[in-house]
């Protein structure tokens, strides 16, 4: 291991990088950005110091993009890192207090002051705490259990949102997710093949087997239509107002891709990108680095109609033939206030044989269709059902498991808010 800064480590750019602890500190901050869920591993951590003796402590800013660069792999680990790093490091006199041998203290409960732009997640705070615990190996903790109307840790996992979810309970959710199966119902394809009690006559079958006889037998052969899924298209909205729920929709993009065939999956904010090859992989972890170094626009603006606009000009007539069921995940906040978005929504309509909308904003009781986009989309959906817990996915299976007709769900719900409106 290298001399840790504060031991005799060596000064760049005027900046010291003294205090006898301070590769103590980037140890316990990497610990703290593992327990939080970034994949931290020793290799980065004796990286993280030699790039900060490299750099220097002169400025708090070349401190944090110098960690940044280490620890930081994908653009959805970005705001983990961001948090933890203003939590750790909240203290405004960092370098002096790392060059006096001071470990920075956390403090979960704190609230956070007018001037900080961004509310710390729960699990950020929870890692933090649990980084830098000292408890005696010896101790022995009292557990105390309440078996009065309590529910199973499942069964409470299901039904908790996941904006709410621990580092822990994400975890969970992924594996629980990983392991979902989604039934898509079979339909009749315009296809036919030989069955022995089919209710066509095949002709042409039928007349060839004649020939084996001789012509003295004619033996009927019959036929009947192929079943099949239909096609799958998933388009997904990875804009600032989603970015906690799009990281678990990939994870469930990525599960339902490698459970059956014909899965097509795209992501929008403010252009469209076909991420459908790279869930392919089997491995989600190499399938989410591939999909973060081609999308460009994770966590901006969201222009609904201006990606549906390019999904129907240069996709539709690939992906959405033999009855294709489409699934549009988005809250429905558009930054073009809705401009084109339901000309589009209406010729993706009429594309597919269903379009289901699923919307986080559905999980409110006093939900409204108030936003321009949301008014634009919801007369051309099928199906409209929330997504924010694993419960709710697990509701989406008996959407796609009934294909019949189609009940146009989203204009009832735009009469009932006008008739509101009205009284």
């Amino acid at each position: 291991m290298p001399p840790a800064a504060g031991a005799g480590g060596p000064e760049r750019d005027g900046g010291s990088t003294g205090g006898g602890r301070f590769a103590e500190n980037i140890m316990y901050f990497a610990r703290a950005l593992r327990a939080a869920g970034l994949p931290v591993g020793p290799g980065q951590m004796l990286d993280a110091i030699r790039a900060v003796e490299i750099a220097g402590l002169r400025r708090r800013d070349d401190f944090y993009w110098t960690l940044h660069a280490i620890f930081v792999k994908r653009r959805d680990q970005k705001e983990l890192f961001d948090q933890a790093f203003q939590i750790f490091w909240r203290n405004p006199e960092l370098l002096e207090k790392m060059m006096s041998l001071l470990m920075p203290v956390v403090h979960p409960d704190i609230e956070e002051t007018p001037a900080e732009k961004k509310k710390a997640m729960r699990r950020v705070a929870e890692a933090l705490a649990r980084a830098q615990e000292d408890q005696p190996v010896g101790e022995k903790k009292e557990l105390e259990v309440d078996m009065s109307l309590t529910v199973s840790d499942e069964e409470r996992l299901q039904a908790k949102d996941f904006e709410d979810m621990t580092a822990e309970e994400l975890e969970r959710a992924r594996k629980a997710i990983q392991r979902m199966r989604l039934p898509l119902a079979d339909i009749k394809t315009r296809r036919f093949a030989p069955q022995a009690h089919g209710r066509r006559v095949d002709m042409r079958r039928s007349f060839r087997s004649t020939l084996k006889s001789g012509g003295d037998i004619v033996k009927l052969e019959h036929r009947a239509r192929v079943r099949r899924h239909p096609p799958l298209v998933i388009l997904c909205d990875i804009s600032g107002s989603m970015e906690r729920y799009s990281r678990m929709m990939l994870h469930f993009m990525h599960a339902v891709t490698n459970d059956r065939d014909r899965v097509h999956s795209f992501v929008f904010g403010t252009r469209l990108t076909n991420i459908s090859r790279h869930l392919r992989h089997r491995d989600i972890d190499l399938a989410l680095e591939r999909i973060g170094d081609q999308v460009q626009d994770w966590s901006g603006g969201t222009r609904i109609g201006a990606t549906l606009a390019e999904f129907n000009q240069y996709w539709s007539r690939r992906v959405l033939g033999q009855g294709a069921v489409v699934l549009l995940i988005t809250d429905g906040l558009d930054r073009d206030a809705g401009e084109g978005l339901e000309k589009e929504m209406e010729r993706l309509h009429k594309s597919c044989r269903r379009l289901i909308w699923l919307n986080p904003l559905l999980r409110y009781d006093g939900f409204k269709p108030r936003a321009r986009g949301i008014r634009a989309i919801l007369p051309h959906v099928d199906e409209f059902l929330p997504v924010h817990n694993l419960q709710s996915l697990g509701d989406l299976t008996a959407a796609l498991s009934d294909l019949g007709r189609r009940r146009n769900a989203g204009a009832g719900i735009m009469a009932e808010a006008e008739a509101e409106a009205q009284t």
